[in-house]
This record gives C-alpha cells, sequence and structure tokens, in this order.
C-alpha cells in the first residue's frame, strides 16, 4: 500500500532513539559495578577490532546529563537504554549507587518530557553469573533475573511505563553459542539451543512478575526481526521462504507470543540431535506470558532458494561480519535442510555487507501484526556508516538521512494499513561503541569524537541528521510528505 495523501502517525506517537548500558556507559569499574562477561571478553585477543572494550565507552556514565540536553534540543520523545545487570546487583546484592545513578538518568529524561524504555538485559550478563553457573545454561540464572527484575520494578517502576526484556535474544544466543563470537565464547548448537530455552523461560517469568508487580506498565521483548524471501516464484523455493522464515523468526516470536515452538523446526532439530527437554511446568510458564507489545528491531531481512545438495557460500558477502550469521558452508545444520541463502540482487548494501531493504520493514510489520495481534514497537533501526568530520565541526551525513526516510515512509505505509506501532526508537541517539567494530562504524545522530586509539575529549556534535529528525519530530513525521 503507498500512502496517497499527507503522511499520517498517531498522536503521541514516542520519536525515540536507542542506547545499549556497554556500548555507552564506559565508567566500567566505577559507581559498585562489577564487570560483565562483555567486559571480560572484549580483552580477549583478536575478539573486537583493535581491542577495543566498554571501559570509556562514550562516558554516557558521566556526561548523560548533556546528552539529555541534547535529545531534548532534538524533541525526542523517548529513549531506550539498557540497565547494566552488574551495576545494579554486581555480584547478587543491590548496589545503591548503580540503582542513584540510573534513579538519575529516568529523573532527567522525564523532567524533559522524555519517555523512558527501559530494557533488562542488552547482552551484558554479570561475569558471576557466568563463573559460578555457567550464565544461561543454568536455570540458577533465571532465578538471579527474576531477584534483578523484582529490584528494579520496586525501584523504577513509579516512574517507568514501558519496559523490554531481552534484546534480540536471537543474536546473542547465536553468536554466543554458536558462532564463538560473542560471550561466553562458545561454539556448540546443542548448548545454544538448550540455552535458548532457558532465555525463553526467564522472558517469561519475568512478563509474568512485572504484570503481577505493575498492572500499568508494558512490558515484551525486542526481537531482530528480517522478513525472509524467496529468491523466485519456485514452488519450492516459496517453502524454502516458508521454513526460513520459522527457522529465523517465528522461532522466537511463537514462545513469546504463543508459548509453543514450532513444530517442523523441533522436527529439525531432533533429526540432528539438537533437540532439548521442554518440561510440562516449563509449558505452563511459557503459555502463562504474554507480552504486551512486540519490540522489532529491524536492519535488514533475507532471501532464500531451496535447498541445494551440494552446500556452497552463495551469498557473495564477505565474511567478515559476524552478524550476518552465514551457515552457507556448514554441512549437517538446520540450514543445509531447510533453505540457502543468496544475495538480492534488487537491494543496496551497507559498507559492512547488510542489505538495505525499506520496503522489508513494511512487509515485516504487516506480517508481524496479523500473525500475533500486539502492538509493535521499533526498538533499533538505523545505518552503521563511515562519518567524516570536516574541518568545520560538520558532518553531512545525507545516507543516513536517505535512510532513514525512506524506512519511515514504509513505517508509515504500514500504519496506514492498520499496524498499531508505539513508536519508533533510531539506532543511535549517540555514536557509540560497536560490539565488534570498534568506534569506527557510526550510528548516531550526534558525533563523538573518539577513536578507537584515542578517547580525545568525547566531544559531542550534532550531525545533519540530527537537524532533519529534529524536525521531523517538531510536525510528527508530516514533513515527509514534503519530502516524498
Amino acid at each position: 500500500m503507498n500512502t496517497e495523501n499527507a503522511i499520517q502517525f498517531p498522536e503521541g506517537f514516542l520519536w525515540g532513539a536507542a542506547s545499549a548500558a556497554y556500548q555507552v556507559e564506559g565508567a566500567s569499574a566505577e559507581g559498585g559495578k562489577a564487570p560483565s562477561i562483555w567486559d571480560n571478553f572484549s580483552q580477549l585477543p583478536g575478539k573486537t577490532k583493535n581491542g577495543t572494550d566498554g571501559k570509556v565507552a562514550v562516558d554516557h556514565y558521566h556526561r548523560f546529563r548533556e546528552d539529555i540536553q541534547l535529545m531534548a534540543k532534538m524533541n525526542l520523545k523517548a529513549y531506550r537504554f539498557s540497565l547494566a545487570w552488574s551495576r545494579v546487583l554486581p555480584n547478587g546484592e543491590v548496589n545503591q549507587e548503580g540503582l542513584d545513578f540510573y534513579g538519575a538518568l529516568i529523573d532527567e529524561l522525564i523532567a524533559n518530557g522524555i519517555e523512558p524504555v527501559v530494557t533488562l538485559y542488552h547482552w551484558d550478563l554479570p561475569q558471576a553469573l557466568q563463573d559460578e553457573y555457567g550464565g544461561w545454561e543454568s536455570r540458577e540464572t533465571i532465578q538471579a533475573f527474576l531477584k534483578y527484575a523484582e529490584v528494579v520494578f520496586k525501584e523504577f517502576g513509579d516512574r517507568v511505563r514501558y519496559w523490554v526484556t531481552f534484546n534480540e535474544q536471537n543474536v546473542f544466543t547465536s553468536l554466543g553459542y554458536r558462532w564463538a563470537s560473542h560471550p561466553p565464547n562458545v561454539s556448540d548448537m546443542k548448548r545454544m539451543y538448550q540455552a535458548n530455552h532457558l532465555v525463553n523461560l526467564a522472558n517469561a517469568e519475568v512478563i509474568s512478575l512485572c504484570h503481577r508487580l505493575l498492572p500499568d506498565a508494558l512490558i515484551g521483548p525486542s526481537f531482530g526481526y528480517g522478513e525472509v524471501v524467496p529468491e523466485t516464484c519456485h514452488p519450492q523455493d516459496v517453502v524454502a521462504a516458508m521454513d526460513a522464515n520459522l527457522f529465523n523468526n517465528d522461532w522466537w516470536l511463537e514462545v513469546y507470543c504463543r508459548g509453543t515452538y514450532p513444530q517442523r523446526i523441533m522436527n529439525v532439530l531432533k533429526q540432528l540431535d539438537l533437540d532439548f527437554e521442554v518440561t510440562a511446568a516449563d509449558t505452563a510458564t511459557l503459555k502463562a506470558a504474554k507480552p504486551d507489545f512486540l519490540g522489532i528491531n529491524y536492519y535488514h531481512g533475507g532471501t532464500v532458494r531451496r535447498p541445494s545438495a551440494t552446500v556452497t557460500n552463495e551469498k557473495n558477502l564477505e565474511m567478515t561480519d559476524p552478524y550476518l550469521m552465514a551457515a552457507d558452508g556448514q554441512k549437517e545444520t538446520p540450514e543445509h535442510l531447510l533453505f540457502q541463502s543468496v544475495s538480492n540482487p534488487y537491494l543496496a548494501k551497507t559498507d559492512w555487507g547488510w542489505e538495505i531493504d525499506p520496503v522489508g520493514l513494511q512487509i515485516a510489520l504487516r506480517n508481524v501484526y496479523e500473525k500475533y495481534q500486539l502492538p509493535i514497537f521499533i526498538t533499533e533501526n538505523g545505518l552503521g556508516a563511515f562519518d567524516t568530520l570536516t574541518s568545520t565541526d560538520e558532518i553531512d551525513d545525507d545516507y543516513r538521512i536517505t535512510f532513514y526516510r525512506e524506512h519511515l515512509l514504509e513505517l508509515a505505509n504500514a500504519i496506514a494499513c492498520g499496524v498499531p506501532v508505539i513508536g519508533y526508537c533510531a539506532w543511535s541517539f549517540t555514536d557509540l561503541l560497536s560490539w565488534l567494530n570498534g568506534y569506527e562504524k557510526r550510528y548516531g545522530f550526534v558525533y563523538v569524537d573518539r577513536t578507537d586509539e584515542d578517547v580525545r575529549e568525547l566531544k559531542r556534535i550534532p550531525k545533519k541528521s540530527y537537524f532533519w529528525y529534529r524536525d521531523l519530530i517538531a510536525k510528527n513525521g508530516q514533513q515527509l510528505t514534503e519530502e516524498k
């Protein structure tokens, strides 16, 4: 559907931006914080670009008031950020200094008319839980997560309405337990599926806890979604795309929304001896929890053809970016039995090989809503690029403006088709530490002057896209009508 007249976004639409604690805060050993698995993993040789880490990041911990003033001047309506679990409960006990920091951050946002959207888990498990219990491979970690959630629900529930349980469970379990590109640095698919099941249980338990403690709050997971399409209209390619969507998307969304795993994928896992036990109590836990909304992180989708007897790398992608999670060259994997990924010749790519597919956002939102009938919150969408600071301290990132404009037009189309969307949090507000790619891969509306090697003064410089987004928010998106 194409909107022919004025672009319409709902009244009270939450125009926002996002971040994650490890990527922006810094102060990794200050304020009572203990190490997270990322603090330790980043010290392993060769795991991150140039050995970059979050010890300083962009120093949001000390400069959050300055950053929030920039948000206010931008007309931002929402700021999605995560709590560092190891700052709140560094060694299993409450750290008041950590709670005070987040309390001050939340209060400053509210004082500036900005809705806090709080993510409980954005990949930075306390190292103590990894060491003591084995992290997400133990049910003890579920209980620790419940304790942590209860502390912050009671501390901030009077001021925070929107809560996100887990950020991109599909990414951190795959990269952590299959590809060994994230902590805990494991390459074992059997363990990955078991850990993923326990994260599902933790997600369900915390949603139910939130509904008991904060009946007026809204809570849901934030999922890295990408719609998969067939390469051709050959019926077997269509079947492959159906299976790819089950494997890449519904494997998680069905559990979040209905409490059950897709049987087709369970059968494949059993065939490969990758299945795991789901007890009657587990099923009851999963079915008892229903999210109030679905957070969607959208960057790109995928294209597939029917699986081939010969396994080759058909993507024509440089496999330097683990986030592409390409399994085309591996035998005896679920992908090998279900589909074969290919490049989409109709799409451009970012500097990191990610396909740019704005229409895919509309497709994703419409399909997700029709299937699950839950409001949607765009919790991430953005462009990582090389930005150049001019001699006059300007950043002309027209490519980022184009990216956002095209995606927001498709978001407007989805809304016009009847999809209820709460808000849109661009990734990201400031430049930040890209988990594996250091500080060279920039996403922010605000440039932070530092490099991988040199922290410098961390000067904040609004980019051209900052002012474009500011004006867009002021008109509640109607500027898109003029720019179409």
